[in-house]
């Protein structure tokens, strides 16, 4: 289209589905004069206001071509290019500059900072504790340390990367996260070899010395700051990859097309944790010092044993560093965004502060002007409204992502690794599935900005009903020796200690729970007494445990082969699982539905050129008020519910290892039911704030290169056509 130069219309939506791409023939005719000395936007008897005369040049005759066949010029604001490097531009990597071909290697960008922060990083983290002596307080601030980075940078990257070349940003983010993963790694290479520690018998001993309390300080935990290092470059690459990278893909694509698009890329976040863990749980496989030849010598059932964990980050930054090359050549703006762009309408929410009739030219270029951009979108109702709202999902998403498979292994009786495999393999197809089909669902239909949250306030409220669920699903503890149970009439409810294990010297941090032929759960075999032991093909199981009752009809299975225990928890007598796992995936699905709608809203309801600010608001707030406090408010939560914790021998309290289920049931009940009535409620509100701008009255919007004055909208097409 000619004469474009200066000109950034605000996020705009066709009218209707067969509504002409032509200025002409839209419902609402917008012209626009700018301060230019050598472009001009053609429209049809244009009103100006006063500004626009000091430089203002005789239009064209209004018979001019619509916009539909009108090319920018070369001077153009969008600054449209062909795909490559100053004036080298292979023909071949022509067919990639396209808003396909960008969107595939954000889609890759975004698979791999998925895979590295939350995939690999977190089956690393027990790891990571036992190799390098820490503590889980400290692995803590390592996994928080991605989103502290992330919620420091967040506002800077968007304000100045609006302005800036948007690919070449994620070229920055792509090495940023590759060099991030490569320090992450690091410590594997500096700490030397592992040494095998001495191992823990398991059964009960006469002999066995009893621990004493000891600390020791150990110069491996010196590498946590190497750790944290790593995160905080993770952090910084990802903060350009959502928020630029998302409003370049809105920039390039109708607005119809806008969620399908964010909605698949955002599913490529989803679906890496679910890469990380597959891949980093076969790497654990992997003897830790495979890359020196060292080999074990034990098994992996072994306590000691320690895997590869850090194969994966080195794989993961060769494939980010990768992509640097690749979105360091597209353009600032990708051929066609600027015949794009004149085919939108402005969302934008209409209150006081977004009726700016003047501004400057190079606002946004300069530090100065971030408090007023900043001010500028915090009064924007609508927008902190839908800010807030992603927000309590987003804590109560992140909550049930890190305790899911904690609450179904005490719940159901499962072990740890298979309540973490059904909790990925409901919780990662269940929120990519919700991504896409909620950016299909938008695009197909067309939604408004207004019908857009509407749409995310109706999935919003399936999700709270089937929230219910966990209601539903809780069961009975099992029995329990010391727990809930006896040892055979003897001992207290609440000591696992009892007359039978008294001379073993059993530890109470070594959790080995074993399951009795009496139908008892067991703490350990030495609390169950348990003198010898015999591993098959299968399982181990114990025999001559004097804790643990001798009824007659097992006695000769237990001579003769048999045993008296065997390792691993005792089944489940509730058969409440595939039921809460079916109700369960519908309920996430719903859920994550919800989040391209609001993100998109989140895009039409702001100023055009404050996108990408918006969307640094938003994820900054998101992880201050969500991400961050939703682990820490459900894991104070669930441990509230325990009724068995680690006591070492200096009384220092560690993890907790039995809780009370329908206590856990109700409490993840009330959280979810309260971050989604909270949800609901801000969509709602937003909902009820947002005002379009009127048809029958004038919009105006502001540009990085030209004072925009003037926006004439014609509510009757024939009448448009006819001045055409």
């Amino acid at each position: 289209m000619k004469g474009t130069k200066g000109i950034e219309n605000p996020a705009f939506v066709p009218s209707s589905p067969d509504t002409p791409h032509r200025l002409s023939a839209s419902p609402s005719q917008v012209e626009v004069s700018a301060l230019s000395s050598d472009t001009q936007r053609e429209g049809s008897q244009p009103q100006e206001s006063p500004e626009s005369h000091k430089s203002w040049e005789p239009p064209l005759p209004s018979s001019t071509a619509p916009a539909s066949e009108e090319r920018p010029g070369p001077q153009s604001e969008f600054e449209e290019g062909p795909c490559g490097w100053s004036n080298l531009h292979p023909q071949c990597l022509q067919r990639c500059n396209t808003p396909q071909g960008f969107l595939i290697h954000y889609c890759l960008l975004a698979l791999t900072q998925g895979v590295v922060v939350n995939g690999l990083v977190n089956i690393s983290i027990s790891t990571i504790e036992k190799r390098y002596e820490m503590k889980s307080s400290l692995t803590g601030l390592i996994s928080s340390s991605y989103d502290i980075a992330f919620c420091l940078l967040s506002l800077f990257v968007s304000f100045f990367g609006e302005r800036g070349h948007k690919p070449r940003w994620l070229a920055f983010a792509s090495f940023m996260i590759g060099l991030g993963a490569l320090v992450f790694s690091l410590p594997q290479f500096f700490s030397g070899r592992y040494q095998l520690g001495s191992i823990y018998e398991d059964t009960c001993s006469t002999t066995r010395n009893s621990t004493s309390c000891t600390s020791s300080n150990s110069s491996l935990s010196n590498y946590l700051y190497v750790f944290i290092l790593g995160q905080l470059l993770l952090g910084t690459g990802g903060t350009p990859l959502y928020t630029l990278g998302t409003a370049f893909i809105d920039d390039s694509v109708p607005t119809h097309k806008s969620s399908l698009y964010i909605g698949i890329g955002y599913s490529m976040s989803i679906l890496g944790p679910a890469i990380g863990y597959v891949l980093g749980g076969q790497l654990l496989t992997m003897y830790i010092d495979v890359a020196i030849g060292e080999s074990s010598g034990i098994t992996e059932d072994d306590p000691r044993w320690l895997g590869a964990w850090w194969i994966g980050f080195l794989i993961s930054c060769f494939i980010a560093w990768s992509l640097i090359v690749p979105f360091s050549c597209f353009p600032k703006h990708l051929p066609g965004t600027a015949k794009i762009q004149a085919g939108k309408i402005s969302q934008t929410h209409q209150n006081k502060s977004s009726s700016l009739q003047h501004t400057d030219e190079n606002f946004g270029k300069s530090f100065k002007d971030f408090p007023a951009a900043l001010k500028n979108l915090m009064r924007n109702t609508v927008f902190m409204c839908l800010v807030l709202s992603t927000s309590s999902e987003a804590l109560v998403t992140t909550g049930f992502a890190t305790f899911l498979p904690k609450f179904i292994e005490n719940q159901f009786g499962l072990s740890s690794s298979f309540a973490a495999t059904l909790g990925g393999a409901v919780l990662i197809p269940g929120a990519a599935l919700g991504q896409i089909l909620g950016g299909v669902l938008v695009s197909k239909f067309k939604m408004t900005c207004k019908n857009t949250m509407k749409f995310a306030l109706f999935t919003s409220g399936v999700a709270l009903v089937l929230s219910l669920i966990f209601i539903y699903a809780k069961c009975e503890n099992e029995p329990f020796a010391g727990v809930s149970e006896s040892y055979n009439g003897t001992g207290e409810l609440g000591k696992l200690t009892a007359p039978c294990n008294s001379n073993c010297s059993c530890s109470r941090s070594y959790y080995y729970p074993l399951c009795g032929v009496d139908g008892v759960q067991y703490f350990s075999p030495c609390f169950a007494g348990c003198s010898n032991s015999v591993s098959d093909k299968k399982t181990k199981v114990y025999y001559n445990c004097s804790c643990i009752e001798r009824k007659a009809e097992i006695t000769p299975m237990a001579d003769n082969f048999g045993f008296e225990a065997k390792a691993g928890k005792c089944e489940s007598h509730c058969a409440n699982l595939p039921i809460f796992l079916g109700i369960f995936f519908v309920a996430i699905i719903f859920t994550f539905m919800a989040g391209t709608p609001i993100t998109v809203s989140i895009l039409r309801c702001v100023n055009q050129n404050q996108r990408s600010l918006a969307l640094g608001i938003q994820f900054m707030l998101l992880r201050l008020l969500g991400t961050i406090p939703g682990p820490i408010i459900f894991g104070v939560t669930i441990d509230s519910t325990c009724i068995l914790w680690d006591i070492n021998q200096c009384g220092i309290k560690g993890a907790c290892w039995i809780y009370d289920n329908i206590k856990m049931a109700h409490m993840l009940v009330g959280i979810a039911v309260t971050c989604k009535v909270i949800t609901i409620f801000f969509n709602g509100f937003a909902i009820f704030l947002y005002k379009p701008p009127p048809l029958n009255t004038d919009v105006s919007f502001q540009n990085q290169n030209a004072v925009v004055t003037t926006v004439v909208v014609e509510r009757d097409l024939n009448k448009a056509g006819n001045e055409g």
